[in-house]
């Protein structure tokens, strides 16, 4: 499994943001779940949203509950997260990550940065 993770960058406290991790190889139904973390500076990655594709099954951590949204294209192998309201605390590092068997396969880390 590879997986390319996109989104991020600069963005406005307040405003969203969108993250997106395709299945580059192999289909997205060929994991058992997908799963966004983050790492702030001097912090520990922490799961933030997770997913399984073959069902319905989504979870938020506390501190994103009610705030993202997990959307899936299929066709593209691909599924989003997207983070409304964002403050200056969800300032960190971004990873996707897809458990496969007793595998863990991560994407690329993407920096969001959220400030004014």
């Amino acid at each position: 499994v590879q997986l390319q993770a996109s989104g991020g960058g600069l963005v406005q406290p307040g405003g969203s943001l969108r993250l997106s991790c395709q299945v580059a190889l192999g289909s997205i139904f060929s994991i058992n779940a997908m799963k966004w973390h983050r790492q702030a500076p001097g912090n520990q990655r922490e799961l933030v949203a997770g997913f399984i594709p073959s069902g319905s099954v989504e979870h938020f951590s506390d501190d994103v509950k009610g705030r993202g949204t997990i959307s899936r294209d299929y066709a593209k192998n691909a599924a989003y997260l997207q983070i409304d309201y964002v403050r200056p605390e969800d300032t960190a590092v971004y990873y996707c990550s897809a458990d496969q068997g007793q595998d863990t396969y991560w994407g690329q880390g993407t920096l969001v940065t959220v400030s004014s």
